[in-house]
């Protein structure tokens, strides 16, 4: 196991869940609203990456969000007014932990293949998406279409290289299947599954599928099965009821994960 490689990969992770914040602020919007082109105290983003990438509040407002300090002997300023509706503008500490998380296992589990490079391109993208998903319960096009390209071609690059362990054709075939699989369930119950569910099933499936068709089916059941328990436990708690939608891409991606940890460890 090469601790340095976890280390550099785990380094990653953590960036990039910090870097997708502001991009998951501006893509979290309801399908009939545009993008949000300003941050929450209403500045402007910088055009270009820089208005894409960082914490979602801007460099503008980020000194004014600091609490203002009473001269001596003054009483203290009052409390901001606060408003449940807005968006979180403080940086969130869950996605650096999960990306970091997820690209050491998939640094220890991979190791020094090809492949690898793959899974951690694809993680900040993953991110981004479980997000966005988790926020409002939408899987943008601009993310998912790119996504569903990005990862045959990726893996078309590496499979020609030495030390490869997968299949490319198996892996073109597997995204297939499971976005054929994932569209019959959107026609049979459109309430029960969105389309962007569907076009993420795609790289998802490529991606399982690249490890053969044991690693696909036993990550697209990890996916549905943690979707269940979550659902299982809000309905326990009383938080939800048996008809409450959830957000479910961010466990297919959890299920994808799972399955490509299996079967990167089963091929070294």
């Amino acid at each position: 196991m090469d601790v340095t490689l976890i280390v550099a990969a785990a380094l990653w992770g953590a960036v990039a869940g910090v870097l997708v914040q502001r991009a998951a602020y501006r893509l979290a919007v309801e399908p009939d609203q545009p993008w949000h082109a300003a941050c929450p105290a209403g500045h402007p983003y910088a055009p270009g990456p820089r208005g894409w990438l960082g914490p979602a509040h801007c460099p503008v407002c980020a000194p004014a969000a600091r609490p203002a300090t009473a001269p001596p002997g003054a009483a203290p300023p009052p409390p901001p007014p606060t408003d449940r509706s807005r968006p979180r503008t403080r940086p969130a500490v869950v996605p650096p932990v999960v990306g970091a998380a997820a690209c050491a296992a998939l640094a220890a589990a991979t190791g020094h293949r090809p492949e690898l490079a793959v899974w951690l391109l694809t993680v900040p993208v993953a991110l981004l998406l479980a997000v966005v998903d988790r926020r409002v319960h939408r899987l943008p096009d601009p993310l998912t279409l790119p996504l569903a390209a990005a990862v045959p071609v990726l893996l078309a690059a590496a499979a020609p290289l030495p030390g490869t362990a997968g299949s490319w054709r198996t892996a073109v075939l597997g995204g297939l299947v499971l976005g054929a699989a994932y569209l019959a369930l959107f026609l049979v119950n459109p309430n029960g599954m969105g389309l962007g569910d569907v076009k993420l099933a795609l790289p998802l499936g490529c991606a399982l599928g690249w490890y053969g068709w044991d690693v696909l089916l036993a990550g697209a059941f990890a996916g549905f099965a943690l979707g269940a328990l979550y659902g299982l436990g809000l309905v326990v708690l009383r938080r939800a009821h048996r008809r409450t939608a959830i957000p479910f891409g961010p466990f297919m991606l959890g299920g994808a994960l799972l399955g490509v940890l299996l079967g990167a460890l089963a091929h070294r």
